[in-house]
């Protein structure tokens, strides 16, 4: 770019955001500092004082939090989302809704351009880029890490260190300890630094979110979650009564339960979207409570073939989610028929929270499946036992013939061996 452009950088305040943001007016251009309060803990009123001081000619706070929780995270796991069976998502849930509210801000400033912070190969990229193009198609995007002039004078994180330190640009990461931290309402995420060996043991002094498992209290907590339509209405503590209603609320109270119970750990190798396997140490307290939960009231209300068709497109939504496709035909289509699975999920589940583990202990619903006289073994209850000797006899029709095939072929080929024999 050789002209001055506006451009809406996604701005954390941390190291590589904040030398981005040095870097871009360097270069002469207009840059406006757009950030996200997606329930990350940061002083907003010093990193925008921050920004001013770099040379961001406007400022832009927008705070996410609600909205994260009813349109992003609810949604998400009422269709049963996670990553290879293991990551709940916290940082890619995030993405498209910061993306939505930087590109508000590109047209309100009339600012052709868009950037952020994340780096060539990661997974942030794509779910920033796509993101801003199936929002506003003309946006262009400005990579700082994909461009050569950029990567030329920067081949890592010490020479950002090194340029933080130049144009002193106070940063929190420091050479002694490079983690690499993605903070919000759902999760916390540490990556980088010594961390990229899988062999070693992550230290407890990574962890921030949530105690250790084995320091959480020796009493259990057990808490009763009510949803409606597959979507948590209240929550109350059966210890001391303690409720919250509103979904804001509710969601930072099941963060503050699961972080005090060590509810929520994962370190994991996973697969990302660009191809390269990383490893992340993740901490999702509320989210872990909420996942169980549902998955626990699902048991009694939804019917068994919905339910397998729906965590049939599990897997397919969570990869659109890692992948950064939130905004596609295709997540808009499959999550219209998770909407419908979730018409008659309803009810309350009692959880009991205790050393890192959230685990359903009763469950009740008005719009139950579970009839007890069917389910038990001391009465008839309206189901004739004898009637299933036929339904055994019917599945075992493929077995028998299945069966048949075997002996047939195992007769043949022990007569053609003992033939070549003789």
């Amino acid at each position: 770019m050789s002209e001055k452009q506006k451009i809406v950088l996604a701005y954390s305040g941390g190291l590589d955001t904040s030398v981005i943001l040095k870097w871009f007016i360097e270069q002469g251009h207009d840059v406006v500092a757009f950030m996200a309060d997606v329930g990350q803990k940061e002083d907003f009123a010093a990193a925008k004082e921050k920004a001013l001081k770099l040379g961001a000619s406007n400022v832009y706070i927008a705070d996410l939090k609600k909205e994260f929780v009813t349109d992003y995270i609810y949604p998400a796991y009422s269709a049963n989302a996670m990553y290879e069976g293991r990551y709940l998502l916290g940082t890619s849930l995030a993405r498209p809704l910061i993306a939505r509210a930087q590109i508000e801000v590109a047209e309100k400033e009339g600012a052709g351009f868009v950037s952020h912070g994340a780096t060539g190969k990661g997974n942030d990229q794509v779910r920033f880029e796509l993101s801003y193009y199936a929002l506003k198609p003309d946006i262009k995007v400005l990579a700082p890490w994909k461009m050569p002039e950029f990567v030329a004078q920067f081949k890592g994180r010490q020479d950002m260190l090194d340029y933080a330190d130049t144009h002193q640009i106070p940063v929190t990461a420091s050479r002694a300890k490079p983690y690499s931290e993605d903070d919000n309402l759902l999760h916390i995420s540490h990556e980088a630094g010594v961390l990229e060996d899988p062999a070693k043991v992550c230290e407890e002094s990574v962890y921030s979110r949530t105690v250790a498992p084995e320091a959480a209290p020796d009493q259990p907590e057990t808490i009763a979650l009510t949803f409606h339509h597959g979507m948590p209405v209240k929550v109350v503590n059966l210890d001391d009564q303690s409720e919250e209603t509103d979904p804001l609320a509710l969601f930072a109270y099941l963060n503050t339960l699961g972080a005090k119970h060590g509810i929520g750990r994962l370190d994991m190798v996973e697969n990302r979207f660009v191809g390269i396997k990383s490893r992340g140490v993740y901490e999702t307290p509320g989210g872990t409570i909420l996942f169980h939960a549902l998955r626990d009231l699902e048991g009694i209300a939804m019917d068994r073939e919905v339910m397998r068709l729906r965590d049939m497109l599990a897997t397919k939504i969570s990869e659109l989610i890692y992948n950064g496709f939130w905004f596609s035909p295709e997540m808009d289509f499959l999550m219209k028929a998770v909407k419908q699975s979730q018409e008659y999920i309803d009810g309350t589940v009692t959880v009991k929270l205790y050393k890192g583990v959230a685990y359903p202990i009763a469950r009740t619903s008005p719009t139950s499946l579970y009839d007890e006289d069917l389910a038990s073994m001391d009465i008839e209850g309206g189901y004739n036992q004898i009637d299933a000797d036929g339904f055994i006899k019917i599945n075992a029709v493929r077995l028998k013939a299945h069966s048949a095939i075997l002996q047939t072929l195992r007769k043949k080929y022990h007569d053609e061996k003992t033939e070549s024999q003789a």
